[in-house]
């Protein structure tokens, strides 16, 4: 049996043996809609090359018709597609600056927005939790979210933004427990403190104040600060009143007096 790597080499090589030398050129149509038509039929079932190809020659052939322009998308959606997310952000960008009052300007800026999102790394069984992995994309899916909804505040696409940059944020919360954790088992407790006040001041309303309040509490406890160790548990008492939480903080600022 073939060693993993192997056969992960042999999988990467069978992905790119395919080129565009190897694809014969598309029998294009005498109009524009019509190779439209037929590059979305080839993007739809993964033939990339030659989608691509039927997309350029629109957007070379007409470059005076709006087909070009929906050529121009259709490239950066197959780039997208096949999981190029550099050049497709490119491409969508590119569109952006040249129609900025294109009536698909929003989808562009949001597409764009999404390859950052798709560039997150993931959860695979072999390999690391992703909070546990660098949070690069994770801040700039954040970022380029907000941006968006705050320039087309009026786009369909704003609730899909909405979620995804709230999850954006969730990631970030999660990442920053992490490490809190791992700081606190090397008992470093001025890290501890650092990481948590930025998951309550924020990343609030995530669900993780229940945790980080606790966490400060007893990293100030751990520093010999019980002022600030009571005043941790007063804002839980504060931020999640009625709840279980609450009750537990009450009483141990009873005890501590």
């Amino acid at each position: 049996m073939k060693p993993p790597c192997v056969l992960l080499a042999a999988a990467l090589w069978a992905g790119c043996a395919t080129t565009s030398g190897d694809v014969p050129e598309p029998d294009y149509a005498a109009d524009a809609e019509t190779n439209l038509a037929k590059g979305d039929e080839a993007l739809e079932s993964k033939n990339f090359i030659e989608a691509e190809r039927y997309f350029e020659y629109v957007k070379t052939k007409y470059p005076f018709l709006e087909a070009a322009r929906g050529a121009e998308l259709r490239l950066a959606d197959t780039d997208f597609e096949r999981e190029q997310f550099l050049e497709a952000r490119d491409r969508y960008r590119n569109f952006i600056k040249l129609h900025p009052t294109h009536p698909k300007v929003d989808y562009a800026a949001f597409r764009a927005a999404l390859t950052h999102h798709r560039e997150i790394p993931s959860d695979f069984f072999l390999l690391p939790s992703s909070r546990e992995k660098d949070q690069v994309e994770v801040r700039s899916t954040l970022v380029a979210m907000g941006e968006f909804i705050r320039t087309y505040p009026k786009s369909p696409y704003v609730v899909e933004a909405k979620k995804l940059a709230d999850d954006a944020r969730r990631r970030l919360a999660e990442h920053e427990m992490y490490v809190a954790e791992f700081y606190a088992a090397k008992e470093k407790w001025r890290a501890v403190v650092g990481r948590l006040n930025r998951v309550v001041n924020e990343f609030a309303g995530l669900g993780f104040e229940e945790r980080a309040y606790f966490g400060l509490h007893e990293a100030y406890l751990k520093l010999s600060d019980p002022e600030r160790a009571k005043e941790s548990l007063r804002a839980l008492v504060q931020k999640l009143p009625g709840t279980p939480a609450a009750q537990k903080a009450q009483k141990l600022l009873g005890a501590e007096g």
